[in-house]
């Protein structure tokens, strides 16, 4: 291949695929970023947001570099769509952060609720009153990493139960789990309580 050619091949498609990606890892670390300063986690988020503009910065530059190429504002644009996708889903894996589930249900909750304390959550019940009648209200905040196993109690218990979950911010003291749910080795910490 001549000089030209191959500087073809850089501008029209490995140009617009390095743009892509950078777009998409810098709009990733600014959806984290984001998530972190909610949380309060000021100092990750400071790393994150230099490291956001630096990539950021560079994906610009080169666009402005070549501004005959549309192959690159394509990429450039697809690669912002592309990082808010994997910046939300990076975010789903990491799960930081506690929640807050609010659970209320109409029938009698009881059972629910001491699968729940089995299971080493920290559930509190209260009896309250609906439009319709009698509920039962519960509360219990968790981390976010929990959530998928909550839910699926709820829904194997009580499945007509309403539920909301909010993000807390900061929690004072969490509900410590049992021994044998937070052990290195659970099989051996059944053993000895046998």
């Amino acid at each position: 291949m001549t000089f030209m050619t191959d500087s073809t091949v850089f501008i029209y498609i490995i140009l617009p695929l390095l743009v892509f990606l950078a777009r998409i890892i810098d709009v990733s670390i600014g959806t984290l970023r984001i998530i972190f300063v909610a949380r309060g986690l000021k100092y990750f988020a400071a790393l994150l947001g230099f490291f956001e503009s630096l990539i950021w910065l560079i994906a610009v530059a080169q666009v402005m570099q070549n501004l005959n190429s549309w192959q690159t504002y394509v990429a450039f644009a697809c690669g912002f769509a592309a990082g808010n996708y994997v910046g939300v889903v990076l975010e789903e894996r990491i799960a930081l952060g506690n929640l807050l589930i609010r659970i209320i249900t109409m029938k009698e909750a009881d059972e629910l609720v001491n699968v729940l304390w089995k299971a080493g959550y920290g559930v509190t019940s209260v009896d309250a009153r609906g439009e319709s009648g009698p509920v039962k209200l519960i509360f219990s905040i968790t981390k976010r990493r929990n959530l998928a196993k909550i839910i699926a109690i709820i829904k194997k218990y009580n499945p007509n139960a309403f539920y909301t979950i909010e993000d807390m911010r900061y929690v004072n003291q969490t509900y410590p789990l049992p021994l044998t749910k937070r052990s290195l080795f659970p099989h051996m910490a059944l053993r000895k309580r046998k």
